[in-house]
């Protein structure tokens, strides 16, 4: 660990921008995905249904590739492990970024038919491929060279990406809903995509320079690399992998309910404006971003564990309050709900998620690790989120208290999770 201690602060400060300028993009372009697909895309894309059907269809195409997304991360977490974290960042990134581009060139199922719809979904499907590895190489970047007591503040700095790419996706859609509708339905929505291209040269050119991580360089020097990362992971490390996916639940379920399904719930059943929903999630994450780093450092002084299921209980408890702010109808309320929400009790479980992923896995596989778990727990809660509030909302005739269940449902399952895992590693830090 000698060579993390002597690392240049110059050093350590780029690799924390390549951390979090890669996460940022990645996420930026996610989310542009899911504000559009919720405004958008059951108009252009899957226009032939009734409205409820199309946009059911417009969130399967959001949660397809969530189911993708294992099988991609295990192919560039393989490259983590065998290779190296640097070289498959730039491989996510290009995936990424290219998909998202050519999304917002795509024709409509006006101009070319069912090709249309067709075309989208593949192009969901690369960027679920790119965005399988991108995080968990985000993450071990800021991990594996931090100094042992500020583990949680580094690893918290790519969690940023989250807040900060909602945040200019957020802004983008916001500037381009000013159009007349016909414009933004015409070209208005394509706009942040095509520019995305700046973005991610952006990315590409802040990752050059930067080394191995210091942990994975020192495991290739002793031989400690993996053949087959995989087969390790899952013949030896499987509870750890159970505990990522269970850890994932929490924080990616409810946080697609605020951030993607309450566009078309509030701006539909409850009939706020789409500027007063985007406005209230511009500022829900602006205070995320704020309070990221400061969870980090609670975290380091008293273990990433307390403070991640600190939140997961205030995830459970707040669950039926948000909807009851809703239903006032005003723009203070439903600003208020999503500061709390994502801005307030999502921070801490976000900021900790990959400090608990990363202590669960040993170096040699942990790439893999952390990825197969957190990608497991995207595909089974992340991406099934506002598909699965829709449903319930229609099941429920237009009531949110079957969504309120479903949320706190998913905080116990994180919570049984965590709590179950060894504290050993918190508590060595906790009494630095």
């Amino acid at each position: 660990m000698q060579s993390v201690h002597s690392a240049r602060p110059a050093l350590h400060a780029r690799v924390l921008a390549a951390s979090l300028a890669g996460s940022a993009i990645e996420w930026f372009d996610y989310f542009l995905y899911g504000t559009v697909a919720a405004l958008v895309f059951n108009k252009l894309f899957f226009p032939n249904f009734d409205p409820v059907v199309g946009l059911l269809l417009s969130y399967l195409s959001f949660s397809l590739t969530f189911f993708v997304r294992p099988v991609g991360g295990v192919l560039l977490s393989h490259i983590g492990d065998r290779i190296g974290r640097k070289r498959t960042l730039v491989l996510t990134l290009s995936l990424m970024g290219g998909a998202t581009v050519l999304i917002g060139c795509l024709p409509t199922y006006a101009m070319i038919g069912s090709w249309a719809p067709s075309l989208l979904v593949l192009l969901r499907v690369i960027q679920g491929v790119g965005i399988s590895g991108e995080w968990g190489g985000a993450l071990l970047l800021a991990y594996e060279y931090a100094p042992e007591h500020r583990k949680g503040l580094y690893s918290c700095v790519p969690q940023l990406g989250v807040p900060l790419g909602m945040l200019l996706a957020t802004l983008a859609m916001t500037l381009m809903s000013m159009l007349p509708d016909s414009a933004f339905l015409s070209w208005g929505w394509r706009v942040p995509f095509v520019l995305s291209a700046g973005l991610v040269f952006l990315g590409l050119w802040i990752r050059r320079g930067i080394g191995e991580t210091p942990e994975f360089a020192a495991a290739q020097k002793s031989g400690r690399v993996e053949r087959a990362p995989i087969v390790e992971t899952l013949r030896h490390h499987w509870r750890g992998v159970l505990v990522a996916t269970g850890a994932k639940v929490v924080e990616t379920a409810p946080f697609y309910v605020f951030t993607t399904f309450v566009v078309s719930y509030a701006t539909g059943t409850l009939s706020y404006s789409r500027v007063t929903v985007l406005n209230a999630i511009t500022v829900a994450a602006v205070v995320t971003c704020a309070a990221v780093p400061l969870m980090g450092l609670l975290a380091d002084r008293v273990g990433s564990r307390i403070v991640y299921l600190g939140g997961t209980l205030l995830m459970a408890a707040f669950a039926g309050p948000y909807f009851m702010l809703l239903d006032l109808g005003e723009s203070w309320s439903i600003t208020l709900a999503t500061v709390v929400s994502v801005g307030v009790i999502w921070a801490p479980i976000v900021a900790t998620l990959g400090t608990i992923m990363a202590k669960t896995f040993s170096t040699e596989v942990r790439y893999t690790g952390i990825t197969l778990g957190s990608q497991i727990g995207a595909a089974v809660a992340g991406g099934t989120a506002p598909l699965a509030a829709t449903w319930l909302l229609r099941q429920s005739s237009s009531s949110w208290t079957s969504i309120a269940i479903y949320i706190a449902l998913c905080a116990a399952v994180s919570f049984v999770a965590v709590a179950r895992r060894p504290a050993t590693a918190d508590a060595a830090i906790s009494a630095r």
